[in-house]
């Protein structure tokens, strides 16, 4: 009786030792979690924080695809008025001075339109204009709204003549000898870029790459969808949103102006 009573004992002892142990790593294991976690992290890798609260657009993405009602006049797959002019690419280059350059107006400003640039009141959402019989192209920039510091007015005014003087002596309120470069500016053989080949494709059948770069003209839909866009580089697909998921920028060394002459 004496021995099944001290194996019974140790039996017991041997089961209570064990649970001891099991609920001591039980603790240690909930104690130690949230180290637990930072050190499977790791140091060089902290959990990633999100770009945008869930449902709404990566910022340096917001309002580029303007494409829901009341966003734009007209639906991007609209189709142009007949008889309305359609741009094409040789009336898109003709209003540059090489590419990438920003187009300048190529249509009369009122002294008004002039004097307070309300050129947004046409090109924010774009539409149909019937002072000039065509669709306004939509600006891919609309925070930008000192329009005319970088967009040249129509022949290439400057200002508004002063008066008793003629429109064509415009530029002489800020520049002598108009047509005649002062002394002190030499001659210079600056040869712009060409323009950019269209439909350039890694392999046979991918999407097309972007050939020109993103400053100022981030907005896809702005210059590709709608009646107002120029037609040989309109989208035929313009309900899909994330345009750069699949269009990529093409790889192009750093185009930076030197002037010829210089060190």
């Amino acid at each position: 009786m004496i021995r099944k009573r001290a194996a019974a004992s140790d039996t017991i002892a041997r089961v209570l030792g064990i649970v001891s142990i099991i609920a001591l790593m039980v603790a240690a294991v909930l104690f130690l979690q949230p180290e637990l976690r930072v050190s499977a992290a790791g140091p060089d890798h902290p959990p990633a924080t999100p770009m945008a609260p869930p449902g709404a657009p990566i910022p340096a993405e917001a309002l580029v695809f303007r494409t829901r009602p009341g966003h734009v006049a007209v639906a991007p797959d609209a189709q142009g008025r007949r008889g309305a002019q359609a741009r094409t690419l040789v009336i898109y280059r003709s209003l540059r001075a090489y590419p990438g350059a920003p187009p300048r107006v190529p249509h009369g400003l009122t002294d008004a339109e002039f004097r307070t640039t309300r050129c947004n009141s046409c090109h924010l959402r774009g539409g149909y204009v019937e002072r000039f019989g065509g669709y306004a192209p939509v600006t891919p920039h609309p925070e930008y709204v000192a329009c005319l510091q970088c967009h040249a007015a129509d022949a290439m005014r400057v200002g508004i003549a002063l008066p008793g003087q003629i429109t064509d002596h415009v530029c002489t309120q800020c520049h002598v000898n108009p047509g005649q470069p002062p002394p002190s500016l030499v001659s210079l053989d600056w040869v712009p870029r060409s323009w950019p080949e269209r439909a350039q494709r890694a392999l046979e059948g991918s999407p097309p790459v972007i050939p020109h770069d993103l400053q100022l003209r981030g907005n896809c839909v702005a210059c590709h969808a709608g009646p107002g866009a120029v037609r040989e580089i309109r989208t035929t697909h313009p309900e899909r949103a994330n345009c750069r998921q699949c269009h990529v920028l093409a790889e192009s060394e750093e185009q930076v102006f030197v002037r010829p002459g210089a060190p």
